[in-house]
């Protein structure tokens, strides 16, 4: 029987963190559970396709919004379950046989959030980042969606949104979506650049005011 799993990545310009990113996830191929690699572009001016091309990704592109990516790149995948997963997120050892017992389940699931950073900030913004997960079920496009494509439609998919797809997706899917015993890595780069508090800061203020109705088009400018 094929392989039964699809991996959706969104890129931009994604050819700096795109090789680790893709390495961590030769453990599901050698595992027999990755069907194919969809990489959803919105138009990288760097390396990013050629490295698609190299490992036989299927390519897809489009305008730069990350909600519109992942659509294409579900829509473009044939898997009866899409992992989806952002250039910069580094999947850990052992998460096929994570992700293949929360199939086994038939719920939704996502990782645990950690850094490619040492020290008390990243250790503290990512606590944060995963009890926000646990007690109120909005985990972050960074900790990865493993979802079946049944449960995918009935939701609706993902929508066309330059922000917080992650978070509509999470809130559609409400209670079924469950942690999964791992912790993916993801970059510091936008923490490091900012400041951790200030950056951790301005993504509390923006989940804030999209959940009381803001507009993700007019969010985007602040982020």
């Amino acid at each position: 029987m094929r392989a039964e799993l699809s991996v959706v990545i969104p890129t931009l310009d994604a050819a700096a963190a795109l090789p680790r990113t893709l390495g961590a996830l030769m453990e599901g191929l050698e595992a027999g559970l990755v069907r194919e690699l969809i990489i959803s572009d919105g138009g990288s001016g760097d390396a990013t396709r050629a490295m698609a091309e190299e490992v036989g990704a299927i390519w897809t592109s489009g305008a730069p919004s990350r909600g519109g990516q992942l659509r294409r790149g579900v829509d473009a995948s044939a898997g009866a379950w899409v992992l989806v997963l952002h250039a910069d997120t580094v999947l850990p050892e052992g998460w096929s046989g994570v992700v293949e017992r929360q199939i086994s389940r038939g719920r939704p699931g996502y990782f645990l959030l950690g850094f490619d950073a040492e020290g008390l900030a990243p250790k503290v913004v990512a606590g944060w980042a995963n009890l926000r997960s646990r007690v109120f079920g909005l985990p972050y496009g960074d900790q990865g969606l493993l979802i079946s494509r049944a449960e995918y439609n009935a939701v609706g998919g993902y929508v066309d949104a330059p922000l917080m797809e992650d978070v509509a997706m999470a809130r559609a899917l409400g209670a079924r979506l469950e942690a999964m015993p791992l912790r993916v890595r993801t970059s510091a780069a936008r923490y490091i650049q900012d400041g951790w508090m200030r950056r951790g800061g301005r993504n509390l203020l923006l989940l804030m005011r999209y959940l009381c109705g803001a507009d993700p088009e007019r969010l985007r400018a602040r982020y």
